[in-house]
């Protein structure tokens, strides 16, 4: 009997199969699926659909090239360049002070500006300095100006569209005057362009004259260097921009011109050249300015200026 009773209260835990149970669900059921997500994610909205085709857009347009051409380091030389250029927020990195130097308004106001920017300050034996400056006339101070940063030209372009606005970009073809160039770089500025593209040779660079007539602008409006104009702007063509070159002999007028509000390339050649043979016969329209009063020609800032304007009208 015992054998019997202890057959009868044998568990049969350890049967194969599985045990009866939720296993979590109605738990994890009962937490629910989280948030929504937004329209942009779901499968199927119509805004996922546009989010994807913009996402498509960006993935088609190349990505692009940073980086661009360093410049040359330089040297500001002498009392009132110096001051001025510290003045106009000129990116100073150093500045050398000659030993013993004779101090006036012009030096204590460098070093205070030096000071507050701080700047590297360094005292300097004056045949250092003669040796610097290859004997140019210093008055114990020189400033030193580090390798202009340039962007690549892709770049204007690529951050125009990014935040989804047309280019306005301004080329400038055998310009060799650094103020013009800054002060085609203050008018892009002013009028919300995206960019000056200068070629790598024979052409003014960003130099301590041009970031001084740029009034700062410099410091938020990018220059890229082109090592070829030409393919340059020929490549800004298959991107979508229309090449717009100015010229006195231009077939058509300034405010004839209606691609102002698309994606565009101002193409300003030098005073009284204009532009080269082979940028104007890139250029997808010829323009000129109509001058009443009968100039021959404006220098580049006031020409591109002008454009500038009529751009920022028109878009406005």
């Amino acid at each position: 009997m015992a054998g019997n009773s202890q057959r009868r209260n044998r568990r049969t835990s350890n049967k194969k199969g599985a045990q009866v149970g939720s296993g979590g669900k109605r738990r994890r059921g009962l937490e629910g699926k989280g948030p929504t997500p937004p329209a942009s994610a779901r499968k199927g909205h119509v805004k996922n659909r546009i989010a994807n085709a913009k996402a498509k857009q960006t993935a088609k347009r190349p990505a692009p090239r940073r980086g661009g051409a360093k410049g040359t380091a330089e040297l500001v030389v002498g009392r009132n360049p110096v001051v001025e250029a510290l003045r106009e927020g000129v990116p100073a990195t150093t500045l050398y002070v000659q030993q013993f130097i004779d101090s006036d308004e012009r030096v204590r106001e460098a070093l205070q500006l030096a000071t507050e920017r701080g700047l590297n300050l360094l005292e300097a034996p004056r045949a250092e300095l003669d040796r610097m400056t290859n004997g140019l006339n210093h008055q114990g101070l020189v400033a030193q100006i580090p390798p202009y940063d340039y962007a690549h030209p892709e770049d204007l372009s690529a951050a125009a569209f990014d935040i989804g606005e047309d280019p306005l970009i301004v080329a400038l073809d055998g310009v060799t005057d650094p103020r013009n160039l800054g002060a085609v770089v203050r008018s892009v500025s002013a009028f919300g362009g995206h960019g000056v593209v200068v070629p790598e040779r024979r052409a003014a660079g960003m130099t301590a004259g041009a970031w001084k007539t740029s009034a700062g602008t410099a410091a938020r409006t990018p220059v890229a260097r082109a090592t070829n104009l030409t393919r340059t702007l020929e490549s800004y063509q298959k991107a979508g921009l229309t090449v717009v070159g100015l010229a006195a002999d231009g077939e058509m007028e300034l405010q004839d011109l209606e691609v102002l509000d698309g994606p565009v390339v101002i193409v300003v050649g030098s005073e009284g050249k204009g532009l080269s043979r082979l940028v104007g016969e890139t250029c997808d329209v010829r323009v000129r300015i109509p001058m009443p009063g009968g100039a021959e020609s404006l220098n580049a800032g006031v020409a591109a200026g002008v454009v500038l304007w009529e751009a920022a009208r028109r878009r406005g």
